[in-house]
């Protein structure tokens, strides 16, 4: 039985395409000071096409922490700290709409009255996944947001997920771990999780399959796999 459910943010609780494609534009135009040409070499650093507002496969914006974006942009910015220029992306990012892969709220609000733990996994840094879930007015539904400046790691490896655990209590084989990318997926296996992709990221269903119990079109989805899993489970008995 599932007792526990965990979700990456990125990708998974919120588009990515539709929401950090255009406040990746903005953000390193406003970092290069209006210069499109300087801001196509950042851009470019990072895995992403400007222009077209389109992130490469590998893009270190689809899966790095902030520290990890920031390594790349360093170079183009002479005079910046690392540590500032984290705080002025983070400051941006806390700002930029969300747009939810599902209504939220009503979601949310269903798996928790079913009696699930929820959780969120995230390489981004806690101050804005915070900011993002309160401005849909889900942060009250987790009982803990794990960002990958919480001291215990960051995705794939599996510490911020093992410290979710080891702070609730509960069971890795009664929780699954929903989410876009495959190192979310490769996180929960890791922790000896149940693991769920979805396809509102950049990762295609041939990435995801090989690593995922199932993959669904988007978390909406979830609580009839749910469902499944309990069909099977007393099934089983």
């Amino acid at each position: 039985m599932i007792k526990t459910v965990l979700f990456d943010k990125d990708g998974t609780l919120f588009d990515f395409r539709a929401t950090w494609g255009g406040w990746a534009a903005s953000f390193l135009l406003e970092l290069g000071s209006g210069d499109h040409a300087k801001a196509a070499q950042m851009a470019a650093s990072v895995g992403f096409d400007l222009q077209d507002r389109r992130f490469e496969e590998d893009s270190v914006l689809i899966g790095g922490t902030p520290g990890d974006i920031v390594r790349n942009l360093l170079p183009h910015v002479p005079g910046v700290s690392a540590a500032g220029l984290v705080s002025r992306m983070n400051v941006m990012a806390a700002s930029a709409p969300q747009h939810e892969a599902a209504p939220l709220l009503p979601l949310l609000g269903g798996l928790r009255e079913r009696g699930l733990s929820l959780g969120v996994i995230t390489n981004d840094a806690r101050a804005p996944a915070m900011a993002h879930l309160r401005a849909s007015g889900v942060a009250h539904c987790f009982d803990h947001v794990i960002g990958s400046d919480c001291g215990f790691g960051q995705k794939p490896a599996p510490g911020q997920i093992e410290a979710f655990l080891e702070m609730t209590g509960a069971d890795p084989a009664e929780t699954v771990m929903v989410g876009d990318a495959p190192h979310d997926l490769m996180a929960a296996r890791a922790a000896g999780c149940h693991r769920v992709g979805v396809l509102t990221g950049m990762a295609s269903r041939r990435q995801l399959a090989p690593l995922a119990s199932a993959v669904l079109p988007d978390i909406s989805a979830l609580p009839d796999w749910l469902d499944r899993m309990e069909d099977a489970r007393n099934d089983a008995a």
